[in-house]
């Protein structure tokens, strides 16, 4: 009724077959490698790099130095001078400080020129121009009338400014004393102040107590001409109609 299956055949061993040795061989045929064999996974798997060595490694210091390419002066072309502009102008104790004048008279101190002082709307004070001397004469009193020269000056540092020399009555201990200190200025770092409350009318000349104390102005190297047009742009009186002339006479300004 049943089938019957066929049976396994014995296997005689022989006297000189080992029964220990038998199974070892038929262990080792049916034996398979371990996933987690060492050497298996070494020769199939790349190994890969620690990635905390690079971390731990010291970074060498850079020859790139940046801070030679920093930033540090104002934007200026290369080899040419800072013009100057419109400069302060005043009398030479009014610097109230040290005060060099440029030594070259002849070509930064101007001839003896004619100014008047214009009261200018909203202003506590008034301007001065300069003006023609004919139409000085012609329109206003003398009175009114200023002449003195522009000499080129400086303060410690190159701080410049046009400064006021007297021409005319000279006998006057302030006009006097102003224009040896002014003489004086060229080669020396000189200081006026008034001596008034020492009932002297006249400026008391100080220089410094060591001339090189300061370094020596370096003179700008545009021509007084321009310093001084530059200066005084839109205050000199050329013409009879000019608003300033008017103001001083009193007359009516054009309605513009």
């Amino acid at each position: 009724m049943f089938e019957q299956l066929p049976r396994k055949p014995k296997i005689q061993l022989t006297a000189d077959d080992d029964p220990d040795s038998a199974q070892q061989e038929c262990d080792l045929a049916n034996e398979q490698p371990e996933r987690g064999d060492a050497s298996t996974q070494s020769s199939a798997i790349p190994e890969q790099a620690d990635p905390t060595a690079a971390s731990m490694s010291i970074a060498k210091p850079s020859t790139f130095d940046l801070s030679k390419f920093k930033s540090t002066r104002a934007p200026t072309a290369a080899g040419v001078e800072t013009l100057q502009t419109t400069l302060p102008h005043h009398k030479i104790a009014q610097a109230n400080d040290y005060v060099r004048l440029h030594p070259d008279e002849e070509n930064c101190w101007s001839p003896e020129l004619c100014f008047v002082n214009v009261p200018i709307k909203g202003s506590k004070k008034d301007t001065l121009h300069l003006i023609e001397e004919d139409l000085a004469m012609r329109f206003l009193p003398s009175a009114k009338i200023q002449r003195f020269r522009l000499a080129l000056g400086a303060k410690p540092d190159d701080v410049f400014f046009l400064c006021y020399v007297p021409t005319r009555n000279l006998d006057n201990g302030y006009n006097a004393s102003n224009l040896k200190g002014c003489e004086q200025a060229k080669a020396l770092w000189t200081e006026l102040t008034n001596r008034r409350e020492e009932g002297v009318d006249a400026y008391k000349i100080d220089f410094a107590r060591d001339q090189d104390a300061f370094p020596a102005p370096q003179w700008p190297k545009q021509p007084l001409i321009d310093l001084i047009g530059a200066t005084f742009a839109g205050r000199t009186i050329d013409r009879e109609d000019h608003p300033g002339l008017l103001r001083l006479i009193g007359a009516k300004q054009p309605i513009s």
